[in-house]
């Protein structure tokens, strides 16, 4: 039996996909997803082994390619490093057409057009894409975490979406309403940030890719979205956030939108000494990890609970 040294010696060897060419190839999809940011394929809230080989099998039983990027690949490559770099470029190629396929895909695009549009934006080279004010140093990069950029939209007041169509020219006023988030989320990061992270902002600010409350959102090919699973996704966000509202103190309520400020602003905000009021904004930070951990979409859970402190406190009973 022919001993096999990897996954160029494997295929030279059987003329075959093995087990050698299989871990490799799955060990480029996670090395490939994690440099670009490619989201998990359908089905899968995170990355995991499974995603990757879910990914390998959709590129193996294409229609019209199918396993014949391997053998393609193999054609090209003269030894397993050539191989390695073959097989990461047809992974990445693949999963930048899937994720234009999807709602979150199509969002990124429209963004990135309406910012290249606009010269207060620009793209920092490189990738994944990212995105800068203009008036921002060449270089800088943001390297936050997400969550807070959704406050941060979320403190954008006077905003909002009445018309979102899947297709065609976005309506002024749309357009305006995304510009403004952005504009705001990019200089609170005062650097570049990643697209995919500013279409998970939008989506969270203005429920863009989850049902609307008063408005259906329709396919692309004219049919209404399913209402139930939408729905059911929604009402679970709410029922998550109100679950953790109702374990907030008065104060880590008014502290909410602001989770980014320092002790002093809280104190002021909290009018209590700037200890104090540090105990409360380092609390409610901890509060805050630990809940949203437990939830599979935190962006909408953090979305349903800010939108909490935007409404009006119920009036006293008579």
């Amino acid at each position: 039996m022919p001993v096999v040294g990897g996954a160029y010696e494997e295929l030279l060897q059987t003329g075959k996909l093995g087990p050698e060419t299989f871990q490799l190839l799955r060990r480029l999809v996670h090395q490939v997803r994690r440099a670009s940011g490619f989201p998990p394929p359908e089905g899968y809230a995170e990355w995991s082994d499974d995603a990757a080989y879910d990914v390998i099998t959709a590129m193996l039983t294409r229609e019209g390619a199918g396993q014949l990027f391997v053998t393609s690949c193999f054609a090209q490559a003269a030894d397993e490093a050539s191989l390695e770099r073959l097989f990461l470029a047809s992974i990445k190629n693949f999963l930048i057409d899937e994720a234009k396929k999807t709602p979150r895909g199509k969002l990124r695009r429209r963004i990135a057009r309406l910012m290249g549009a606009d010269a207060s934006f620009r793209r920092a080279p490189g990738s994944p894409p990212r995105w800068m004010l203009s008036e921002h140093p060449e270089g800088a990069v943001w390297q936050g975490d997400p969550d807070d950029l959704v406050v941060e939209a979320w403190r954008v007041r006077g905003v909002g979406i009445t018309r979102w169509n899947h297709s065609g020219p976005t309506p002024a006023q749309t357009v305006r309403a995304l510009i403004a988030i952005l504009t705001q989320v990019l200089r609170h990061a005062r650097g570049a940030v990643r697209e995919e992270d500013l279409a998970k902002v939008l989506e969270s600010r203005f429920e863009l890719l989850s049902s609307a409350r008063f408005t259906p959102l329709y396919t692309d090919d004219g049919a209404l979205a399913d209402p139930v699973e939408a729905a059911a996704a929604a009402d679970a966000a709410a029922a998550g956030a109100a679950d953790i509202w109702e374990r907030l103190s008065a104060n880590e309520r008014l502290l909410l939108p602001y989770l980014d400020e320092d002790a002093h602003h809280a104190a002021q905000l909290l009018e209590i000494g700037p200890a104090q009021a540090e105990a409360v904004l380092a609390g409610l930070k901890a509060r805050l990890r630990l809940a949203l951990s437990q939830d599979s979409d935190r962006t909408a859970v953090m979305g349903a609970l800010l939108r909490r402190c935007a409404e009006p406190p119920p009036e006293p009973p008579l």
